[in-house]
């Protein structure tokens, strides 16, 4: 077997077999195959696609490219969650502690915040004392003891992926919606959940900006881990203004907190509600979603959900008058508001816009190796279709220094838009896919 060979056929439109694709990514991982021809067939990807099968075989040779987690010793049906990323997206730390406390064994395992997006790791590190490390026992044992866990993955998950997003990075082949697929799902399937629950982000903040590119992600992710043998289930959510209404690691910690302690609702809440029932029928544990709803809701209603939380936090090192009392976070010393200059209707609150405006205070990060300042960020303090009125203040911004205040500043002024008549809110789902 030849690497142009491969190359070629894929170039001149051709379906690959699934030992062309294993010889293509065992080479780029031992090192046989050269950047450069890598980047060529990647390139030839982006241009002529890949079939479902292609995709899928491409799936599992990078899933196969480093260790497969062994989840099988923690008791019950393992569902995860994952998002495609978008801008105040704190869902995990909201719904994980309510899938929790309805029973169901959350064995998470998540990343870092990249460009706009924020990590779930991160989010949890504003905790003072949190560890996101453990070891694989360490990690099976605090789910078998307490029902969750959400942890840091290990350099030798997928590590197939890490070169081969690397090279799609800087090679303009980011968007080719079938290396996309490969790249979520190699690290799902070798994370070693029974049932996956995709969140797939549409809107100005997501990486999927058009709905219809969003809904063909999603379905060929289910496609794929069908094939692969998993449960699955695809939600595709609008993120054309940020999910919460904090844009910053601490702020949103604050806000989850305040979310599973009821004393917040919105479009987290709800989102947590979709995703999660269907992660509690997967689980086998209610019958249907109208039933798994119900019970997320009691856990909220109850303080299950935010006790759910404090194990968590006290398991892994934290520190529980945090969760006690989350305005004690440390939030950035400079602030600054943002006000309506008319009255009128939110148009638009552009997530694309915020998320790069809390970035460029310090929330966010161009490189994995880049320090992330959790302090900073912002909060939005209205939604679209929101009726405001001229000087209400309608945007709230946190930073570690004037500087850095004053560039958050300059990019978030206009992120928010208005119309004199009345404007209808956004959807929050837009459809479920489900196999």
């Amino acid at each position: 077997m030849r690497v142009p060979d491969i190359i070629m056929k894929k170039r001149d439109g051709h379906e690959l077999s699934s030992d062309e694709i294993s010889f293509l990514i065992d080479g780029m991982v031992s090192g046989d195959v050269p950047d450069y021809q890598m980047s060529s067939f990647c390139m030839a990807v982006y241009f002529q696609g890949m079939t479902p099968r292609e995709t899928t075989a491409l799936t599992l040779a990078m899933t196969r490219s480093g260790e497969i987690v062994d989840l099988s010793a923690i008791r019950g049906i393992k569902v995860d969650k994952h998002s495609t990323g978008g801008v105040g997206d704190t869902t995990t730390l909201v719904l994980a502690p309510m899938v929790a406390a309805c029973g169901v064994p959350v064995a998470k395992m998540s990343g870092r915040g990249l460009g706009h997006t924020g990590g779930t790791l991160d989010k949890l590190e504003s905790i003072p004392g949190m560890r996101v490390t453990l070891s694989e026992e360490e990690f099976i044992e605090q789910v078998n003891r307490i029902g969750i866990a959400v942890v840091g993955q290990t350099e030798d998950v997928a590590p197939a992926d890490k070169a081969l997003y690397a090279l799609r990075d800087v090679t303009a082949t980011v968007e080719s919606i079938p290396l996309i697929a490969a790249s979520i799902m190699s690290k799902k399937l070798a994370t070693g959940a029974d049932a996956i629950v995709l969140d797939v982000k549409a809107g100005t903040g997501a990486f999927m900006h058009d709905l219809a590119r969003a809904r063909e992600l999603a379905s060929l992710m289910v496609d794929i881990g069908r094939m692969a043998g998993r449960r699955m289930a695809a939600v595709i959510s609008d993120m054309n203004q940020p999910l919460g209404h904090a844009v910053g690691n601490t702020l949103e910690v604050i806000e989850a907190i305040q979310t599973l302690s009821g004393e917040k609702r919105g479009r987290i809440f709800d989102i947590c509600l979709e995703l999660g029932a269907r992660m509690i029928v997967m689980a086998g544990a209610e019958h249907d979603t109208d039933s798994a709803r119900v019970g997320l809701r009691e856990t909220v209603e109850s303080g299950a959900a935010l006790e759910k939380m404090r194990e968590m936090v006290i398991a892994q090192g934290g520190d529980p008058e945090y969760v006690d009392d989350p305005k004690r976070l440390a939030v950035a010393e400079f602030s600054e508001s943002i006000y309506a200059p008319r009255s009128g209707y939110v148009a638009s609150v552009d997530a694309m816009t915020l998320g790069r405006a809390a970035m460029s205070m310090g929330a966010g990060r161009q490189r994995k190796e880049d320090t992330v300042d959790l302090s900073c960020g912002l909060v939005t303090l209205v939604s679209v279709g929101d009726q405001v009125e001229k000087g209400q203040p309608v945007l709230e911004l946190y930073a570690s220094s004037r500087s850095r205040l004053s560039e958050g500043l300059s990019h978030a002024t206009g992120a928010i838009t208005y119309l004199p008549d009345p404007v209808q809110p956004l959807p929050l789902v837009y459809e479920t896919i489900q196999c």
